[in-house]
């Protein structure tokens, strides 16, 4: 997709490390002007960094996605900066603390749905208000394989990779014939970061996870990036409203 986002502003939440990183990076290389949002400055920053190294261009915004105040902020400064945002992926999440149902701590199950729902929601009020005043955009919002199925022992990151995929078919009804479109994707495990902590390197652990998909492999960040960028793209321009899952056949076993 050489250059294909040339002139193009792209909003990526959770830019720091892992698929938003990628996914921000890979903006940058179609030419987009990308705003890295994220609560950590450090790896915020460096993602900037590496951004511009390979010629692109890129904003840091420090944003914590389930702050109202954060994500008008993050909205007003790409609008500052670059007068427009023509793409949102609304990538930012955390992982959940393991327990059933019956476990949970509440404290838990409000910080998982402030950071991996509420977020989404904050981000595309403010997107989307955004998008409607320029004539258009593009939103993708990062679901999960388990946002389509059920997965023991996360019912709250469960529940909020649902929630997002209703969030995602409710937009896309509602802003459709305003020139915006809003797509999921439903990724199986991604090799990142948040599956380091998850294993803390553990190769039986890691070998576990790969033998349950057909492809006998973990899905890479940049593969997911791809499908953000064609589902961004007008390649896809008559996708609305789809949960696209990368998942390598896990789901029609």
């Amino acid at each position: 997709m050489d250059r294909y986002f040339e002139n193009k502003v792209a909003v990526v939440t959770g830019a720091g490390s892992g698929i938003g990183m990628t996914g921000a990076m890979t903006f940058a290389g179609a030419g987009a002007k990308v705003i890295v949002a994220d609560i950590d400055s450090v790896n915020g920053n460096e993602t900037v960094n590496l951004i511009k190294k390979n010629n692109g261009e890129a904003t840091f915004v420090k944003t914590d996605v389930s702050k109202s105040s954060d994500v008008e902020k993050m909205v007003s400064q790409t609008i500052k900066a670059y007068n427009r945002i023509d793409i949102a992926f609304n990538n930012a999440g955390v992982e959940v603390p393991m327990a059933k149902v019956a476990d949970i701590l509440e404290q838990d199950w409000d910080r998982i749905i402030n950071i991996n729902l509420k977020s989404v929601w904050l981000c595309m009020k403010n997107e989307i208000g955004a998008m409607l005043r320029q004539g258009g955009g593009v939103i993708v919002n990062m679901s999960s394989i388990v946002g389509i199925l059920g997965q023991q022992d996360m019912a709250s990151y469960v529940a909020c990779k649902h929630a997002i995929i209703g969030l995602t078919k409710t937009a896309a009804l509602e802003y459709a014939d305003k020139g915006i479109r809003v797509n999921a994707v439903c990724p199986v495990i991604v090799d990142t970061p948040m599956l380091e902590r998850y294993t803390k390197g553990d190769p039986d652990i890691i070998a576990g996870l790969t033998a349950q998909y057909p492809l006998k492999r973990l899905v890479k960040p940049q593969e997911v990036a791809d499908v953000v960028l064609w589902l961004c793209s007008d390649k896809s321009s008559y996708v609305n409203g789809h949960s696209l899952v990368l998942d390598g056949g896990f789901s029609i076993q």
